[in-house]
């Protein structure tokens, strides 16, 4: 993505290109990546690590989130984990701690009503349980806690004693969450997969057997799985102990679910500006970083996190597209001859995990890679049957129909050929009917995020004149939506500031295109700047 200068005098143009240098440079000045603060992540460390700098922050924080409804976090089911993690982390500050900065009574109030709300008939566990990683581990646990607490006199909550844990959402048991401690107790080698919420262990986490923190420090990318691991200040770990200072530090004192997001967080970015022909020379720094975090098994999303399928599709397709073409022989560990699941051992499968996949693939097609061919057509194949009939995707890796939808729809019309024209064609009509009265999209509320996956399908996959409309209101309404709001699953609904701006950016560089009717990039051949 090497740019020429602008040649036509676009302000507008030469300002978005910018911002999206801006954004590489601060991928450099932040290399751990930025995303939004975890209402779950912060409870566990006020409950498990009241020792680490600006404990008080956090319970204040906890206590100036709470929503009126008495939750924590996201709609419907998406409240229930970052609330049962307030709930604890409090209780833990009144059995515990001396009120620096907060009255005990303030804590019992938002407790008593946080409880009200676990305990009704309409609260997050009535609706169905979102698929957030650990959710079936973090949500028994966290009850059960709870419910040890809610006895101890020190919390005195008369109301409550006796009352047990909160109810469990149907069908969900504590199957897993045992045989996950059956197996730490049993000496046996955690799986990598299981350290990111290694928290859920408790007391049994402390300096487990075979785990070792990354280099840099964290265990399982997570400040709450790190703390547990460590179990105290143990001045035998600096680097852990630097970590967790480091990370709410960068956080205001508060903590994200996952960190550092280096991976992850690059090479979104740099497949989103490139797909969308957006001329900016990029560092070669990000460049070297991409290529070194490549192995045979793979790439991962941050040092603790294990390889997967979805971050190594992303980082070859975005090394290809800047013209660092990587063999893609490290993917095939991921194929179960039907779809890629994103780790070995999953549950289920992504939507666009195998969207990002199909791209990276189809991408390299013809570049004697073997069996190109053959995975592009199954993967193709699979992606349609995946298709709801409305013609939208969903994903379990974000809230948002519109995300899963845009990495479909690309994918599909950049590599899935004639077969795929009807399900594009479902989906870009799913679109425009979906469009809310002010321009915007969301699904919850308009949100600057989904209206750019929207606009990304629309103008990769709509006609011209039919579009039109719906992409000049949703361009004028882009500039003053919410552009934070979390919507991307871990452990609780998080937002990566960084890869989000990114995918606006890129859509404004392709509304403009069309607007102007113009090629994209327009000062060099997009074959020029990214092959």
């Amino acid at each position: 993505m090497n740019a020429e200068p602008l040649v036509r005098g676009d302000a507008t143009f030469a300002t978005t290109a910018a911002t999206a240098a801006g954004l590489l440079a601060g991928m450099i000045v932040r290399p751990a990546g930025r995303t939004s603060v975890s209402a779950y992540e912060t409870a566990r460390l006020v409950s498990l690590a009241p020792w680490l700098t600006r404990h008080a922050d956090r319970v204040r924080y906890l206590l100036a989130t709470q929503r009126p409804d008495g939750g924590w976090g996201g709609p419907e089911g998406y409240a229930l984990v970052p609330t049962l993690s307030a709930v604890e982390g409090l209780l833990a500050t009144v059995d515990r701690d001396a009120p620096v900065g907060w009255s005990v009574d303030g804590v019992r109030q938002a407790v008593d009503r946080a409880l009200r709300l676990l305990h009704s008939g309409a609260g997050p566990a009535a609706y169905p349980v979102p698929d957030l990683p650990a959710v079936d581990l973090t949500v028994p646990v966290l009850a059960e806690r709870i419910g040890e607490r809610l006895t101890r006199p020190s919390v005195a909550l008369d109301r409550w004693r006796g009352a047990g844990p909160p109810p469990l959402p149907a069908g969900m048991g504590r199957g897993r969450l045992d045989r996950v401690r059956r197996l730490a107790a049993s000496g046996t080698a955690m799986p990598v997969k299981l350290l990111h919420a290694l928290e859920v262990l408790g007391p049994a986490a402390r300096q487990l057997a075979g785990v070792v923190p990354a280099p840099a420090g964290p265990v399982g990318a997570s400040p709450a799985a790190t703390a547990a691991w460590l179990g105290g200040q143990d001045d035998r770990w600096p680097a852990a102990l630097d970590y967790l200072h480091g990370v709410v530090a960068d956080h205001d004192g508060q903590a994200p679910c996952a960190a550092p997001i280096t991976v992850f967080e690059r090479s979104w970015v740099l497949s989103n500006l490139a797909r969308a022909g957006v001329p900016v020379e990029v560092p070669a720094a990000l460049v070297a970083s991409l290529r070194d975090a490549v192995n045979p098994h793979g790439a991962a999303t941050g040092p603790g996190l294990p390889t997967d399928a979805d971050t190594t599709a992303v980082t070859l397709y975005a090394l290809a597209r800047l013209g660092h073409r990587v063999g893609l022989a490290c993917l095939s560990r991921y194929d179960t001859g039907a779809h890629f699941c994103t780790w070995e051992g999953e549950d289920g499968a992504s939507v666009t995990t195998n969207a990002h996949v199909l791209e990276a693939f189809g991408w390299q097609l013809g570049h004697g890679e073997p069996n190109t061919a053959t995975v592009v057509h199954r993967l193709t194949g699979w992606l349609l049957d995946q298709q709801q009939p409305g013609g939208a995707w969903t994903d379990r890796w974000h809230a948002s129909p519109y995300y899963a939808t845009c990495c479909a729809v690309l994918a599909l019309h950049d590599h899935g050929g004639p077969r795929a024209r009807p399900a594009v064609r479902r989906a870009v009509d799913w679109v425009l009917a979906t469009q809310r009265s002010d321009g915007g999209w969301g699904r919850w509320q308009e949100t600057a995020e989904e209206t750019a996956y929207a606009l990304h399908i629309l103008l990769t996959a709509a006609a011209d004149r039919e579009a039109g409309p719906a992409v000049n209101r949703a361009v004028s309404r882009l500039s003053v939506l919410d552009d934070a709001c979390p919507l991307w699953h871990d452990k609780d609904l998080y937002h990566p500031v960084t890869i989000v701006h990114s995918a606006v950016v890129a859509a404004r560089v392709l509304a403009d295109g069309r607007r102007r009717a113009r090629p994209l990039t327009r000062t060099v051949p997009r074959s020029a700047l990214l092959e």
